[in-house]
Order: C-alpha cells, then sequence, then structure tokens
C-alpha cells in the first residue's frame, strides 16, 4: 500500500488489519514507520521512483492500493510548480506500482483519481460516461487511471477510484475553509449556484476497503447528495453559529488560474455506479450531516 499514512490511508489500514488482512505499507521516515507498526502494518521504506525497489515491495502480495498523493495546502496550490511532486506520483509511481503487480501477478491493482477532473456540467448528474477534462496541473490522473486499464489488460482487475473533495477533522484543507467561513468568507470558487460534490475521509477509507471486491472499472466515489456551494458553506456556517458567509462571484475562478478553475466547476457527481456494485454506502450521505460531525469532533462552536 502506497499512501499509507495520508489522509485516507492511516483510516484504511485499520479495516484492513480488522479483516485479517496483512499489510505492507510504504513509510518514507522513522516516525511514520513507527505510526504504521502502531496499527499492525509491516512498514517498508521504499523509493516508489524506484521500479525495481518497488517491484521487490510488491512481490508475494495479492492487493496492491496506491492512494499516494502530494497535494499543496493552502494558498500554495495556486504557485508555479505547487503540483509538480503530485504529477510525478501520478506519472511514475503509479506505472511503477501497476508494473509491479503486473509482474507479481497481483489479482487487483487499485488506484486513486480526481473526480473534479470532470468538466462543468451544471445541474446535471455526472457518471463515469462523461468523458474527463482535467486541467493541465491535474493532467497527470490519465497516466495515472491508464496504469490500471494496463494492469486489467495483463488479467489482473484494475480498479479507478475517482474521489471528490475529501473533508475532515484532521485535513488542512476543511480547517482553511471553517476559519474562512468564522471570517464570513466563503472559500468556494466558481459561484454559489455550482453544485460542490464531497466526501468525508472516513467514508473514503471505506471505499477503498469495498473497492477490494468490485469488478475492474472506473467508479466515481462521492458521498449521496452534493449541494450548490452557497447551501453547502451556509450549512457550515450554522453550525458553526456565525452568519452565512459572501460567495465570490463565479467569474474570479476564471481569473485564478487553472487550479481555481477546476475547483469551481460545477458537478453533480453520482455514486450509483459504486454503490451497485460495491454495495458501499457513505456513513456521512452529505455535508449537512457532515458539518455538524466535524463541529463536534474539533470541539468548534455551533449555533
Amino acid at each position: 500500500m502506497a499512501g499509507a499514512t495520508g489522509v485516507v490511508g492511516r483510516r484504511l489500514i485499520p479495516l484492513l488489519i480488522e479483516s485479517g488482512a496483512e499489510v505492507t505499507a510504504v513509510a518514507r521516515t522513522d516516525e511514520k514507520a513507527a505510526q504504521l507498526r502502531r496499527q499492525g502494518a509491516s512498514p517498508k521504506r521504499v523509493d516508489l521512483f524506484d521500479p525495481p525497489a518497488v517491484e521487490e515491495a510488491v512481490a508475494g502480495n495479492d492487493a496492491v492500493i496506491n492512494v499516494a498523493t502530494k497535494i499543496p495546502s493552502g494558498t500554495k496550490v495556486f504557485m508555479p510548480g505547487a503540483f509538480n511532486e503530485n504529477i510525478r506520483i501520478r506519472t511514475e509511481a503509479s506505472q511503477n506500482l501497476a508494473s509491479a503487480a503486473i509482474a507479481s501477478r497481483s489479482r487487483v491493482f487499485i488506484q486513486e483519481s480526481f473526480a473534479p477532473a470532470y468538466p462543468d456540467r451544471g445541474a446535471e448528474w455526472i457518471d463515469e460516461s462523461v468523458p474527463i477534462e482535467p486541467a493541465s496541473y491535474v493532467r497527470s490522473v490519465l497516466n495515472a487511471e491508464s496504469a490500471a486499464t494496463e494492469f486489467t489488460k495483463s488479467g489482473g482487475t484494475g480498479v479507478v477510484l475517482r474521489f471528490s473533495m475529501f473533508y475532515g477533522p484532521d485535513s488542512s484543507l476543511t480547517l482553511d475553509m471553517v476559519n474562512f467561513v468564522k471570517r464570513g468568507i466563503s472559500p468556494a470558487l466558481g459561484g454559489g449556484d455550482a453544485y460542490m460534490s464531497s466526501l468525508w475521509t472516513d467514508d473514503a477509507a471505506s471505499a477503498v476497503f469495498a473497492a477490494l471486491s468490485v469488478p475492474a472499472g472506473v467508479y466515481n466515489v462521492s458521498d449521496d447528495e452534493p449541494m450548490q456551494r452557497r447551501e453547502v458553506f451556509s450549512h457550515l456556517a450554522r453550525e458553526l453559529g456565525v452568519k452565512p458567509p459572501r460567495m465570490l462571484p463565479r467569474w474570479a475562478s476564471r481569473m485564478m488560474g487553472s487550479v481555481a478553475d477546476t475547483v469551481g466547476r460545477s458537478q453533480r457527481i453520482s455514486n450509483a455506479k459504486f454503490r451497485n456494485a460495491a454495495n458501499w454506502i457513505p456513513k456521512v450521505p452529505s455535508v449537512r450531516e457532515g458539518w455538524r460531525l466535524l463541529v463536534e469532533q474539533t470541539g468548534g462552536r455551533r449555533g
């Protein structure tokens, strides 16, 4: 498993251990290795950009899970080159892991992907038949998804999970959004009427676990009820006990580059295919319940 100490990985490992699986997980530091041991996994120091090392680490594993990313936080997302490492992970590391899984004759290969790569479709529901239109900074999802397709062509089960935007109590992006709303400013781009699809971090982990038993293919992983951005952040304000935040105009996202343009798209993403294939149901069906849970878990004030 690559990405084992990230926001999804650290939630996924307990699910795997509880199921009786033996988990080998990539650790980049001694501190992360100790964390993995405490969770019951076997840490392994592996350079994901070194194909022979990756092949050695993967050998003998029934399943290979790649949820590794390197997403910049805060305003760093708008800086030139901010996504370079993440691009390299989705191109080189994903290919190395898929090739190693093929060589090892692993049964399944799971690759994370990014649902906001879909185009702006207004209020229309978006399922997996809609072609993605990734901006330049996330075009590497095409490489990552191709790696899973290559694994399937080799005879295994390659699964791509297109995740909606994560939120949760230990997400720096989520906490940034909370702070904006407390100051009366909406952190959302794309206008108040645009739809936003979200995914609670615990549900992201349970989805990866469920994906171990689905047929090969591409799946959207999102909550049940995408909402318009104005409604999303009005619910958060209500839970925080503050006034609804001021919304930025939709044209503002087009003035702030490809990152802002992507996160400002109106996307009402359907999870129906994955729900049916995996018998998966998100425990947090919408931000209505999610924001309440977030405030409870972080000790924030409710109105």
